[in-house]
């Protein structure tokens, strides 16, 4: 990477890109990433694909049908425990509670859910740590994504097997490495927008007018986020219209079969259908903008480790990122097993109806669309800021969690009706469709350019991999209870807490700032692949 001109009113800066020079003097920094002449412009076939794999990787059914299922299976070859072996769960006189055998033992449906998916975050943050970074060099994370996508498409068709409740084990296996290769095609996905959005043409015929002279760097500053922004909320608006499409084709089997025991599993059929039928033009339509070469000696299951290592270790140089990782972690954490504690209640109260969460999922889908239109129009509208936007957000995400604390003491509120679950559909729809493209922005903005698989990596370990806390606390409550609702205080706890960090201890300006900074200090990696601490070797030499 060739080093870009500074702004013409920057004299003075220092090298740790804090902004002041040698004489100490205060001085404004813009971050102007560098970019390689040598990468395609991004044509339109291939940003429409890109567009069209998200349409299709929408999560009907890997993060929705796939659980339902599974869930109901669970449910059926269980029993109640107040009744003993061989009563029904679903009986009109059950106690409400339903537990399987487990490890000489037994353990409660909801927990075996929740386990499942603690085991499922572990494994992504296995994989996230071991070839994420990787991702970063040739073309691995092109074929990468690639097989993550292959292996959930697998599993989804596999789900055609699951007729029998003394399938619920394979039902478990299936949801698993379904949701597993979902969530990481989802961040391998994502690691991809900050290069496109550097290559698109209006990207860079603002480069140009910006080295010719004919705006400044602010401006340029401003209109390269808004155009991350633009990538990343269609991105989402699409994959939200995907989720639309979906759940509109499976009412097309949903009710004229609903009297087919295998109604359900047509419909993952239908759901996976969908999703090749419109991601494969991505591995078709994608250009080549390879990384560096893979260093001489080194592995691809081994760099990765090596590469966070690197990372974890910057954690001085680029405060910001890695303030914003961790709150975001816990706060990633907090909503995603709010999620499935919600999704939980939701399945036990419609008594696991593919239909009814179809037309769930519809409302949320619907309001979602609209949300990530609207909060990019006012956006780009009031030029209003990534974090301003995403700390909106961060409040719905807040209350959700409050909502269900309310239904420990009474059954009037908090997610014990039927209205409240439309409720909660519609209210995600509006607030968090926008707040997965405003977290993925933010992460971009605080990512150093040519080292977008390395953080995104830790990204993904932050957001698809972070639930391993959640989930193992939430089941041990909801074992020792025997009640799903006592799970929300802790879920409050962790959201709120993190958010405050994220509000008031993470300075968006300053972290793209020191970014570019710390990136242009390790060019030499983008165009050799070898990472040099060159600067931390001259700060050991000041401090001789």
């Amino acid at each position: 990477m060739s080093r870009q001109p500074l702004p013409e009113n920057v004299q003075d800066v220092a090298a740790d890109g804090s902004g002041k020079g040698d004489s100490g003097i205060e001085t404004e920094v813009v971050a102007i990433a560098p970019i390689s002449r040598h990468e395609p412009i991004v044509t339109r076939k291939e940003l429409w694909s890109y567009y069209l794999y998200y349409n299709g990787d929408n999560g009907v059914g890997p993060n929705g049908y796939s659980m339902t299922l599974f869930q109901s299976l669970a449910t059926a070859a269980g029993y109640d425990p107040v009744k003993g072996p061989g009563s029904d769960c679903s009986a009109p006189d059950a106690s409400g509670q339903c537990v399987l055998p487990w490890s000489g033992g037994t353990k409660a449906v909801s927990s075996v859910v929740l386990v499942s998916n603690g085991v499922s975050f572990a494994v992504m943050t296995l994989i996230f740590t071991t070839i994420g970074s990787a991702a970063d060099y040739g073309s691995f994370g092109r074929w990468l994504l690639l097989i993550l996508t292959v292996i959930c498409w697998a599993a989804q068709f596999a789900s055609m097997s699951l007729t029998s409740p003394d399938r619920w084990g394979a039902a478990m296996a299936l949801y698993m490495i379904g949701f597993i290769s979902y969530g990481a095609t989802l961040v391998f996905y994502a690691a991809i927008f900050p290069r496109l959005a550097r290559n698109t043409p209006h990207a860079r015929t603002l480069r140009e007018k910006y080295e010719q002279g004919e705006i400044p760097a602010e401006e340029y500053e401003v209109e390269e986020s808004l155009e991350k922004n633009r990538i990343s909320n269609i991105s989402t608006m699409h994959s939200n219209i995907g989720y639309i499409v979906t759940l509109a084709l499976n009412l097309s089997l949903l009710l004229p079969l609903a009297s087919n025991a295998r109604v359900n599993n047509y419909v993952l059929v239908l759901t996976n259908g969908y999703w090749v039928l419109l991601g494969i033009w991505w591995f078709i339509f994608q250009q080549p903008r390879p990384g560096p070469s893979l260093p001489k000696g080194e592995h691809y299951l081994t760099i990765g480790w090596k590469q966070i290592w690197i990372a974890f270790k910057q954690y001085k140089k680029l405060p910001y990122t890695f303030i914003y990782l961790i709150a975001f972690f816990l706060l990633a954490d907090g909503l995603n097993t709010t999620g499935t504690l919600v999704s939980i209640c939701q399945n036990d109260k419609f008594n696991f109806s593919f239909l009814q969460n179809t037309y769930l999922g519809l409302a949320q889908a619907i309001t979602s669309t609209i949300s990530t239109l609207g909060f990019w129009y006012i956006q780009k509208y009031w030029k209003i800021s990534t974090k301003a936007m995403f700390t909106i957000t961060n409040v719905v995400t807040i209350l959700i969690p409050l909502w269900g604390m309310i239904g420990i003491w009474t059954n009037k509120f908090g997610f014990h009706n039927v209205w409240e679950f439309w409720a909660y559909n519609v209210m995600f729809g509006l607030f968090q469709a926008p707040y997965y493209a405003f977290s993925q922005t933010m992460m971009a903005e605080l990512t150093p350019p040519g080292f977008d698989n390395m953080f995104f990596g830790l990204f993904g370990l932050s957001n698809r991999a972070s639930s391993m806390i959640g989930p193992n606390v939430i089941q041990a409550i909801i074992d020792h209870t025997g009640d799903n609702w006592k799970g929300f205080p802790f879920l409050f706890a962790l959201c709120t807490a993190a958010s405050v960090v994220i509000w008031f201890g993470v300075d968006v300006t300053a972290g793209r700032r020191d970014a570019v900074a710390w990136a242009e200090k390790h060019r030499s990696y983008a165009e050799t692949g070898v990472f040099t601490a060159e600067e931390d070797a001259v700060d050991a030499k000041k401090k001789l």
